[in-house]
């Protein structure tokens, strides 16, 4: 339940809690947008009860269909026991999360609460991902709280957290003067200036004292003077009156005690004293000046924070020593902020997904922001494309992979039509990032412009370092302008949930908007381990083909393709062919070192030299002569060295170059 009475317009403002009150304004305004969340601490009776209603009446008196929910600590943990035991958890936890302003009171009792701090956490986690607000005040910092949960200082941080000072001169004043006047009693000015000027501590204590003199003066019938005045709240205990002593700042003379001796000075010291007063003056003029600058440049920090600027500029000169000229330094600020609203106005146009891109609200960064605005003009920078090495006229086509060319070459002629996505499965080496590529070019030639080809590794990077810098709208909407999407070992994302996430997202959008959408695995989707189902069912929705060993009419086709020239000889081609292969890539691997190994003794390949390289030299080849170790090359009635047998070498390489040594 708000206090009817706890409102803004009843919350005197004053140095010592002008950022709070500015802070809370804001949020009462546009709840979510500003601070969120927002902390408010101070030593008790300094007013963070008065804001924290404050905060929910303005926001209701804006939008009155508003739920606002002010409670405390106590009182939350009491009824969520209460709801527990009735087994009505669920729904005690809607009452808050269906509010659009969260106040919760007394936070300094979280301490050592740990199912309510767990509560607390994901309380504000859903709060903050629908942008409605939640407000906390407590006695102490939260890094001061005993035991507080690392997750809840972190979410803390990460909106505002402010503090309440205790209340200058002026501000108790102030307070008094108006408390006065809502309770219809007139006080001489000394009176209320003398209560003002006693070193009270918390607003709490300087209304008891004015309550304790509103009932001292309805008693009497008369006006209270100031000796009356201070003599009753001596007597109830408050610490000695400022001016209590002279004013001349030398103890007062008592009935027990002597007046002071005042030493009297020479009269050579009169000028100094003068000149020292002059200094005085100055100093005090400068201070007051500066005072001037640094309220000015602290309300121009709320006000741009509050429209969601990045105001670390301007923070910087609050604390330091205004060695620079503070109103060309607010006017430069100023300048970029109307830069970046510029740039936000003219991206609303071309790409509002991107308005959440970090340098449009950072003053600091306007040649970002600007590059930001000229990229989304530009349509955003290209994105990678499908490898010129691999098209659909160089894949080693064969039956075990003709259901799939076929598929590629039908999904390619209707995009995001007739297959979408097409799921490429095998195991590796047997082809899927070739096919997945041609795929792309095919989708090229029939007239899609942006085709998106991504390895998932190089994806996962991606994401990572647009979430570190602030850029994840950005790559969201450059991905989101692909005409088709094509990622290759999508099994890469196993476990990664945050890049699961952001290609569900994406996977959604390009499929309703008939997008055409392509993945490699080395497993069929219901089969990837460390998968959201809700990801997984969707790779699946499409076509899944499976890739199988190639046969050797593929292994043909693939030794031709990289004999090149040498492809004339079609008993070489037979042969190479003919050798075991578990993949397209063990077959690549076998031609290219034989080529690399003939070209480093600067010989052709042959079909001869090919067979004697990988089987050793037939039984009619003459014998090659005595090795450097005195072993005999394999041959007829020699013996071969065990170390130098064909079957043992792992690398082929190496035993080319041995063999021919």
């Amino acid at each position: 339940m708000l206090n009817p009475h706890s409102r803004f317009d009843s919350f005197v403002v004053g140095s010592s809690n002008r950022l709070a009150a500015t802070a809370a304004k804001a949020v009462a305004e546009a709840p979510g947008a500003a601070y969120n969340p927002l902390f408010v601490y101070a030593r008790p009776g300094l007013g963070k009860t008065h804001l924290l209603m404050a905060i929910g009446h303005e926001a209701q008196a804006i939008d009155p269909a508003r739920i606002v929910e002010y409670v405390t600590v106590d009182d939350f943990v009491e009824a969520y026991h209460a709801a527990l035991a009735a087994g009505q958890a669920d729904a005690y936890r809607r009452r808050f999360t269906n509010a659009h302003l969260v106040l919760l009171d007394d936070a300094q009792l979280l301490s050592d609460q740990r199912e309510l701090q767990s509560e607390l956490l994901r309380l504000i986690d859903v709060l903050t991902a629908a942008d409605r607000q939640i407000v906390l005040a407590g006695d102490r910092p939260p890094e001061e709280i005993q035991s507080l949960d690392e997750r809840l200082i972190r979410r803390f941080a990460g909106g505002l957290v402010i503090d309440i000072g205790a209340p200058d001169y002026e501000t108790r004043l102030a307070i008094l003067s108006r408390r006065a006047k809502e309770r219809q009693v007139a006080f001489a000015p000394e009176v209320l200036a003398m209560v003002a000027e006693m070193p009270i501590g918390t607003v709490r204590e300087l209304l008891g004292a004015l309550n304790r003199l509103i009932a001292q003066q309805a008693v009497q019938g008369d006006a209270l003077s100031a000796h009356e005045a201070r003599v009753l709240l001596a007597g109830l205990g408050h610490a000695k009156q400022v001016d209590a002593q002279p004013a001349s700042g030398l103890p007062a003379a008592t009935e027990d005690a002597p007046p002071p001796i005042v030493e009297e000075r020479p009269a050579i010291i009169a000028d100094t004293d003068e000149f020292a007063d002059f200094l005085s003056d100055l100093s005090t003029a400068v201070s007051q000046q500066v005072d001037r600058w640094r309220q000015r440049v602290t309300e121009a920090t709320l006000r741009y924070a509050g429209e969601g600027f990045r105001t670390a500029r301007l923070e910087a000169l609050l604390v330091a020593d205004m060695t620079v000229d503070p109103e060309e330094a607010l006017a430069g600020f100023e300048h970029d902020v109307i830069r970046l609203r510029e740039l936000q106005t003219e991206l609303a146009e071309l790409a509002p997904t991107m308005l959440g891109e970090a340098a449009l609200h950072d003053p600091d960064r306007v040649a970002d922001a600007e590059a930001v605005v000229s990229d989304a003009r530009e349509a955003g920078e290209p994105l990678p494309g499908p490898s010129s090495r691999f098209t659909l006229e160089l894949f080693a086509e064969g039956p075990a992979s003709r259901a799939a060319v076929e598929a590629v070459r039908a999904a390619a002629q209707s995009p995001g039509q007739r297959y979408n996505p097409l799921m490429i499965v095998g195991k590796s080496g047997v082809g899927k990032t070739h096919l997945l590529h041609a795929f792309g070019h095919a989708l090229r030639t029939a007239g899609l412009a942006r085709v998106a080809v991504f390895d998932a590794a190089k994806l996962v990077d991606q994401i990572v370092v647009a979430l570190g810098d602030g850029s994840i709208a950005r790559w969201r909407q450059r991905l989101r302008r692909a005409d088709a999407l094509l990622i290759d070992d999508v099994q890469l994302l196993a476990g990664k949930d945050r890049s699961q996430e952001e290609l569900y997202l994406l996977y959604n959008i390009l499929l309703e908007s008939g997008r055409q959408m392509a993945f490699t695995a080395n497993a069929a989707p219901n089969q990837l381990t460390g998968f959201e189902p809700r990801l997984a069912t969707r790779l699946a929705g499409g076509l899944v083909l499976e890739l199988g060993v190639p046969e050797r009419e593929a292994r043909v086709r693939e030794v031709a393709r990289l004999l090149g020239a040498l492809a004339a000889e079609p008993d070489l081609i037979d042969y190479l062919a003919s050798r075991p292969a578990g993949s397209l890539r063990e077959v690549q691997q076998l031609v290219q070192r034989l080529l690399a190994a003939a070209e480093s003794r600067q010989t052709p390949l042959t079909l001869d030299s090919a067979r004697l390289m990988l089987e050793g030299a037939p039984a009619d080849v003459p014998r090659l002569g005595r090795r450097g170790n005195g072993l005999l090359a394999p041959g007829s009635g020699a013996i071969r060295s065990r170390e130098k047998m064909i079957g043992t070498w792992p690398d082929i390489a190496e035993r080319l170059l041995e063999e021919w040594g």
